[in-house]
């Protein structure tokens, strides 16, 4: 986000920094004690959802846990359902480790978007991004409990990355996949994406699915890494303290949204989105975003990248100031 940073988070890390920085007491605990806690009060408190934070261990960021999950439970050849368009790194990883995507495509419906379901025979995952990134859908729990029916059908590990869960908009609501499913799923999470702490390199996964748990305590526990003092900090201090911060942001991604709306010719084929700071906006053609950014000077993400069904699209992060939201509009808009 172009944001500030929240202020209980400056303020944690100053008193980290002007105080101990030798090891942690929870240094040998792969859920990072103090982070695992805050994870489980602030699932309980937002989403209904007391998970067993024992079941909790660290890592650097969502990529990586998600990779470590399919090193652990998948062979190169195993198939891979995947909401598309999809997060690229997600794309990335799956063509590195040569776990091939089976496509549930979105396609447009009215104002919004609905996914098309394949056959799911010969995968061994379903990967959930929910919210969905880059079309901002929030999936309701009849969507949750058919796919929850088809991975107990096909015997899936479902990892649901829902790192964007705290910036839905009203009247969705986010459900946790292991709310539903829970002996199936593996939550991935971060304060990264809401708080705005890409940096911070710390994010969770809850091992509901005991086979994958098991897999994973058998390892040495620092092959993976580990997460580290300041990543914890800054995540504790925003889950705890940070929602007064959070509120005003999201206010401002509800306006900023609504001012797409309001603002972007309808060429752009703009729905709005349901969670997240993201629009995914038809160009036209595909190539659009290097066109915009060349005549318009406004960086957006090449919808290429994000794999089936995005290729005549690019990706708006608004997430910034209203002031500069209306000269990205104005420029846009004079290209349409």
């Amino acid at each position: 986000m172009d944001l500030p940073t929240a202020p209980p988070v400056i303020e944690a890390l100053h008193r980290r920094a002007d105080g101990d920085l030798g090891y942690p007491t929870w240094l040998d605990q792969p859920n990072a004690g103090p982070l695992a806690e805050a994870f489980g009060e602030r699932m309980a408190a937002r989403y209904d959802w007391s998970p067993d934070i024992s079941r909790v261990h660290a890592f650097s960021d969502v990529n990586q846990a998600l990779q470590v999950m399919l090193h652990l439970w998948t062979r190169p050849g195993d198939g891979v359902a995947l909401h598309t368009p999809a997060y690229h790194p997600f794309l990335g990883t799956m063509e590195v480790m040569q776990r091939p995507v089976r496509p549930i495509q979105a396609e447009p419906d009215g104002d919004s978007w609905r996914f098309t379901i394949p056959d799911l025979t010969g995968c061994r995952v379903l990967l959930l991004v929910n919210p969905h990134n880059p079309t901002g859908r929030v999936l309701t729990r009849a969507e949750l409990e058919e796919l929850a029916e088809l991975a107990e059908r096909h015997d899936l590990l479902v990892i649901s990355d829902e790192i964007h869960a705290d910036l839905t908009f009203a009247p969705h609501r986010h459900i946790p996949f292991a709310t539903i499913a829970p002996h199936r799923t593996v939550t991935l999470t971060s304060a990264t994406k809401a708080f705005n702490l890409g940096g911070i390199r710390c994010s969770v996964a809850h091992l509901g699915h005991e086979g994958v748990r098991k897999a994973l305590e058998a390892q040495p526990p620092f092959l993976f890494g580990s997460t580290h003092l300041f990543g914890v900090e800054a995540t504790v201090a925003a889950w705890r303290h940070g929602d007064a911060w959070l509120e005003e942001v999201r206010a401002l991604l509800d306006r900023n949204r609504r001012a797409i709306a309001a603002r972007l010719p309808a060429t752009f084929g703009y729905r709005m989105p349901e969670a997240t700071y993201l629009a995914w906006l038809h160009a036209g053609r595909a190539g659009m975003a290097e066109v915009v950014e060349r005549e318009a000077k406004v960086m957006l993400s090449d919808g290429a990248a994000f794999g089936p069904g995005g290729e005549e699209y690019v990706r708006l992060n608004f997430a910034t100031s209203e002031t500069v939201l209306a000269e990205i509009l104005d420029r846009l808009s004079r290209l349409a």
